[in-house]
C-alpha cells in the first residue's frame, strides 16, 4: 500500500493563504487521532541552526505546530540534541544560547525547549533493534520518554548523506554523541597535493586530531572520531573517505539509527518536511549558501522514508538528481532504499495535494 504525503505548494496567488494556514492543514491530514492524549509529552524535533547560518527553520512555524498540539491537550517542547563537532551547540547552555539567539525562546514558540541528549550527553537509552550494522542503538532520553513525536525538517544538501530530511533528523539529531560516533565510523584522509595549509580543519576538530606538517594537514586516525566536520569546512575539498566502501555503512548505520529514535512510537509520529531555502550543506555549517532550486512548499506524512522520497522527487523534477551533481560521491538514495528494507517505511507513495 502506498504511504500517503499531503503537499502545499508556495505559491499563494489563486487562494491567498499564508505558511502557517497551509501547515495548519497539513497538521490536520496527517495527525491519527491516536498521536497522542491530553496531558502526554510532544517532543517537536527540530535543527536550532549552528551560529552563523539563516536558513533554519523558522520559528514562526514551530509555533503554529505547538499551538494545534496544546489545542489538542499535548504537553510539547522543542528539542534537538547536542553536536559532536566543536560549534555553537556541543553542549546544552550553547546549545540553549544558540536556540535563544535564532529566535526559538518561549515567547516566541510558546514552548519550552529541553535539550534531549542532556547538558553534555549523559542522558540517553539503549535501545534494541537487531539489524544488520547495531544490536541495540543510543537514543536521546528525552525523545526516547516522549510519548509522540512531531519531526520538523529542513530538506537540504548533506555532504556525506547527499540529503537531510527526515531519516537524518532521525537518526543525527536523536542520539549523543556515543551513537553519533557510531553511525560515523568513518575516517577521512587530508590529500597532501591538494592541502592548501589554510588550518580550518583544525579550528573545528573536536578531538585535536589533525596537524599542520610542512604546510599540510595530517589526520590522526587513532585520534579521529569521524565526525568529517573537516571535510564541511575545507575550502579546497581536501579531505575525502574512501567513498567507494566507508559512504555505504555510513548511510546504512544513519538508517539504522532513525528505525531505532522511533521504534517505541509506532503510530505517534508525524513527519513535516519544509522545502524551503533548499541549501547544498546542512544547518549544521557557520553559513547558508544560496539555495540550488526555488522554494517548493511544505510536505506531511507518518512515513519518513515516503516524504523524503517525496521531496527528494520534488526537488529533482524535470532533472538530474541534484544532490547527487554536488556531493557525487554521496548514496543518499540508499536511505530510502535501506529504509524501506528495514521497515522504516515505503518508497512509494501517493502525493496528495491540499
Amino acid at each position: 500500500m502506498k504511504s500517503k504525503v499531503y503537499f502545499a505548494s508556495t505559491k499563494a496567488q489563486r487562494f491567498r493563504e499564508n505558511k502557517t494556514n497551509k501547515i495548519q492543514s497539513l497538521y490536520q491530514a496527517v495527525k491519527p487521532e491516536a498521536l497522542f492524549t491530553k496531558k502526554q509529552l510532544v517532543a517537536i524535533k527540530l535543527h536550532f541552526g549552528e551560529l552563523g547560518n539563516d536558513t533554519f527553520l523558522n520559528p514562526v512555524f514551530v509555533r503554529k505546530i505547538v499551538d494545534m498540539v496544546k489545542e489538542e491537550g499535548g504537553k510539547p517542547f522543542l528539542t534537538d540534541t547536542n553536536t559532536l563537532y566543536l560549534g555553537s551547540r556541543k553542549n546544552s547552555v550553547d546549545h540553549l544560547e544558540t536556540a535563544l539567539r535564532h529566535g526559538f525562546g518561549y515567547e516566541a514558540t510558546n514552548a519550552p525547549i529541553i535539550i534531549a541528549d542532556g547538558l553534555t550527553d549523559e542522558n540517553h537509552k539503549e535501545v534494541k533493534i537487531n539489524q544488520h550494522h547495531f544490536e541495540k542503538v543510543v537514543i536521546a532520553g528525552a525523545i526516547e520518554d516522549a510519548h509522540s513525536m512531531v519531526v520538523l525538517s529542513h530538506f537540504k544538501g548533506h555532504e556525506l548523506a547527499g540529503f537531510g530530511g527526515a531519516v537524518k533528523n532521525l537518526a543525527m539529531g536523536c542520539t549523543n554523541s556515543r551513537g553519533k560516533k557510531e553511525q560515523h565510523s568513518t575516517r577521512p584522509v587530508a590529500d597532501p597535493d591538494i592541502c592548501i595549509g589554510c588550518g580550518a580543519c583544525i579550528e573545528v576538530c573536536p578531538e585535536d586530531a589533525i596537524t599542520m606538517v610542512n604546510g599540510k594537514a595530517i589526520i590522526d586516525g587513532e585520534a579521529c572520531i569521524g565526525c568529517g566536520e573537516c571535510m564541511t569546512v575545507c575550502p579546497v575539498k581536501a579531505i575525502v573517505l574512501n567513498w567507494s566502501s566507508e559512504l555505504k555503512d555510513f548511510t546504512e548505520k544513519m538508517v539504522e539509527y532513525a528505525y531505532g529514535a522511533v521504534l517505541n512510537k509506532k503510530g505517534k509520529v508525524i513527519y513535516l518536511n519544509f522545502l524551503l531555502n533548499i541549501t547544498p550543506d546542512c544547518d549544521c555549517v557557520p553559513w547558508s549558501d544560496a539555495a540550488i532550486v526555488p522554494d517548493i512548499g511544505i510536505l506531511a506524512s507518518e512515513d519518513p522514508v515516503a516524504i523524503d522520497q517525496a521531496s527528494l522527487d520534488l526537488v529533482n523534477q524535470g532533472g538530474a538528481d541534484k544532490f547527487k551533481v554536488i556531493h557525487h560521491h554521496t548514496l543518499g538514495e540508499l536511505q530510502l532504499s535501506y529504509g524501506e528494507q528495514i521497515g522504516l517505511g515505503s518508497r512509494q507513495y501517493e502525493l496528495i495535494e491540499i
